[in-house]
């Protein structure tokens, strides 16, 4: 099998003001890999896990079940999957023995009818929907491990289940998260989507189930690499202050740092497909004198193979000091709009928080930046998404009217959807998404 096809690429203003310590660099990885639907199947497994609760009943069921009929028929023939049933328990609906099956034409139609026995009852408790899958992928030996998550309401078990069955996932797989209509709690989602390297996403109506988990499924199958980690070593006069994704979606990767090695961190990164995402990274390194070059990180792209760890590309972000100021203050154009990609997501957060403590105030101020933001940045769909939320009187400033009505489906997908950002190419266009 040839190597997995990455490249990295870094932007950075290295010129730092006397006395300056903060570098800030956007790393731009692209992976030309894709998994071919046509060829021998990838080393991977799947699992759809439904919210089979009682508040499920009449349309949803009804429709999550053709959405996990749809999300089937996407598996590649040789994939292992498995289907969950969650309510207050969780049970394997198919193919039992807590064990996976192999797709093929005619497992896939066995699980299809399996699925189609399944009825809304009893409680959620989602923490022991994922301890059952990671005891199933456990039974398995694929690499590339994805579950897609659907439930329509909040978690019902006691405090601190549900984040210690997250902790127990971390690492055994991937779990894209979806909620459909309104009952359900996005912080609780977002926690699991975040911390299982997946995305997040509402369903209005259970009507456009299907299309999204057909586009779930297809999206996982190509996928190509998995545990693509991002490498940070600095020098001793250097330390990282975080890493984040800034796209295409915004996702603080600072606290899932695992020690490498001396002066060394990996970030998890996830499964990898043919794809592009970016990188924030911000070091702190001492001060050193006018003229002076110092090197303040060392990044590479890492993956393991049946050789041992594969380093698929490395970047290097410099530092050097300055009494010239127009080269000191000028901020690159990728990590400027990156900042801006990062605050926007914030400021829909607290703007959300606050407008549901009532402090109007200072949601119409948050709102407001967001708006400036969004259309500064030349991001439509979030832009699209606050006009729903506060009335837009002058997209430049920012300045807003809180609406006196708001759908509850509007203020959930504003705050679902804050993260997902705009990319900036190098010649300074907003290619969308």
């Amino acid at each position: 099998m040839s190597p997995p096809d990455f490249t990295l690429e870094t932007f950075q203003n290295e010129y730092l003001p006397v006395g300056g310590r903060e570098v800030n660099a956007i790393l731009t990885v692209t992976s030309a890999v894709a998994a071919d639907p046509r060829t021998a199947p990838a080393d991977a497994a799947e699992i759809v896990i439904i919210d089979c609760s009682g508040s499920m009943g009449g349309s949803k069921i009804v429709e999550a079940k053709q959405a996990t009929a749809v999300a089937l028929d996407a598996i590649r023939d040789g994939v292992a999957f498995a289907v969950v049933e969650g309510t207050g328990t969780a049970a394997e609906v198919y193919p039992g023995h807590g064990r996976l099956a192999t797709a093929s034409r005619g497992t896939i139609q066995e699980a299809k009818r399996a699925v189609r026995r399944l009825e809304a009852h009893d409680g959620t408790a989602i923490g022991t929907w994922l301890r059952l899958a990671r005891q199933i992928f456990g039974t398995g030996r694929a690499t590339l491990r994805h579950a897609i998550l659907l439930t329509d309401g909040h978690n019902g078990e006691g405090s601190g289940k549900l984040e210690e069955a997250i902790g127990l996932c971390k690492g055994v797989f991937t779990c894209d998260c979806r909620g459909v209509g309104t009952g359900w709690n996005p912080s609780e989602l977002r926690k699991i989507a975040t911390a299982l390297l997946g995305s997040l996403d509402i369903v209005p109506e259970p009507s456009g189930l299907a299309a999204d988990f057909g586009a779930m499924m297809t999206a996982a199958m190509g996928k190509d690499v998995a545990d693509v980690l991002l490498r940070v070593r600095t020098p001793q006069h250097a330390r990282v202050r975080f890493v984040k994704q800034t796209a295409p979606v915004a996702d603080d990767l600072t606290g899932r740092r695992v020690d490498a090695g001396p002066q060394a961190s990996d970030y998890p990164t996830g499964a990898w497909g043919q794809e592009s995402r970016d990188y924030h990274l911000c070091v702190e390194i001492d001060s050193a004198p006018v003229g002076e070059e110092m090197l303040a990180a060392r990044v590479s792209l890492v993956c393991s193979s049946p050789s041992g760890p594969e380093v698929l590309g490395q970047g290097l972000i410099k530092a050097r000091w300055t009494e010239d100021e127009e080269l000191s203050t000028r901020i690159n154009d990728r990590v400027a709009h990156a900042l801006g990609q990062t605050e926007l997501a914030e400021v829909i957060q607290v703007g959300l928080a606050a407008r549901k403590a009532g402090d109007q105030e200072t949601a119409t101020a948050k709102l407001g930046r967001a708006v400036a933001l969004a259309h500064e940045s030349g991001n439509e769909d979030t832009a699209r998404l606050l006009a729903k939320v506060v009335d837009v009187v002058d997209p430049v400033t920012g300045t807003v009217r809180p609406k006196t009505r708001v759908s509850d489906v509007d203020e959930m997908t504003l705050d679902v959807r804050s993260s997902k950002t705009v990319r900036k190419d190098p010649d300074g266009s907003q290619p969308g998404g």
